[in-house]
């Protein structure tokens, strides 16, 4: 059984204490979309100011839409198009302040207005990315990226 705790502290210590639960849930879990799902849920009910929180997998041409939490979403994303596809295809971490100003940005839901989009990558090869989305201008900083980032490599360290 699972018990997800109420977060504390400052936001380092909060993003601490959300590893620390992304770590217990996924333990012993390989299956990808049984952790995504999870993952999802955990980060959009722990995390405040949140409209979307979910998975992509990249299918060898496209991202297509996985386990999520928020509005219906994008079916099928192309690697040239929209955050997700820029992480995808630089596998760098996108945080975008203002979507409206991201050039060839996808508004899958509207009320989006930031975004943070983390590369999963392992051995090397692309697998999918990880997509938070927020109804607030500069819902993300630093310490929300870094904070994503090693929530991210957990589900893809669960892979192995």
């Amino acid at each position: 059984m699972f018990n997800a705790n109420t977060l504390t502290g400052s936001k380092p210590e909060q993003y601490a204490q959300l590893l620390a639960q992304a770590r217990a849930l996924v333990h012993g879990e390989a299956n990808h979309i049984a952790n995504a799902a999870n993952l999802s849920a955990l980060v959009y009910h722990a995390l405040p100011q949140l409209n979307w929180v979910g998975f992509y997998f990249y299918d060898g041409k496209e991202l297509v839409v996985g386990p999520f939490q928020g509005l219906p979403a994008c079916v099928r994303i192309p690697l040239h198009k929209g955050v997700c596809g820029a992480a995808a295809s630089s596998r760098q971490t996108q945080r975008i302040e203002d979507v409206d100003a991201f050039p060839g940005h996808i508004a899958c839901d509207s009320a989006s207005r930031s975004e943070l989009v983390v590369p999963l990558v392992r051995d090397g090869e692309l697998i999918g990315v990880f997509d938070i989305d927020s109804p607030v201008i500069a819902r993300f900083d630093a310490q929300d990226q870094a904070g994503l980032e090693a929530i991210a490599q957990v589900f893809v360290e669960a892979l192995q």
